[in-house]
């Protein structure tokens, strides 16, 4: 739904918007149990600024979630970032090797 409203020319806030609504009107299928992604290929894309980021594992968790899996703390594994907009928290745990089995160096 996002990247359609992005082609269409949508403002950042109209789509902010229009995803809100679609959630409160249940439009948009609740997020699944369980839902994660690997993101282990050398050719991964994160984002703009974090091409081939590191090898990592993404699990989607409903809500501001992040303090309930002890993430961004001290010494924790598993860094958070809360999707306010699609009401989600992303969790990272990066792990130490691509999938074609070779070592992260950073």
């Amino acid at each position: 739904m996002k990247s359609r409203l992005v082609l269409a020319g949508q403002s950042k806030a109209e789509i902010a918007h229009a995803i809100a609504a679609a959630l409160d009107e249940k439009k948009l299928p609740a997020l699944a149990p369980g839902a994660m992604c690997y993101m282990m290929s050398k050719q991964q894309y994160l984002n703009d600024q974090g091409k081939s980021w590191h090898p990592h594992l993404m699990f989607y968790v409903a809500g501001d979630s992040a303090e309930s899996w002890g993430a961004n703390l001290q010494g924790s594994p598993v860094i958070a970032v809360n999707d306010a907009e699609a009401r989600v928290t992303v969790m990272m745990v990066v792990v130490h090797h691509w999938s074609d089995g070779t070592p992260d160096p950073h």
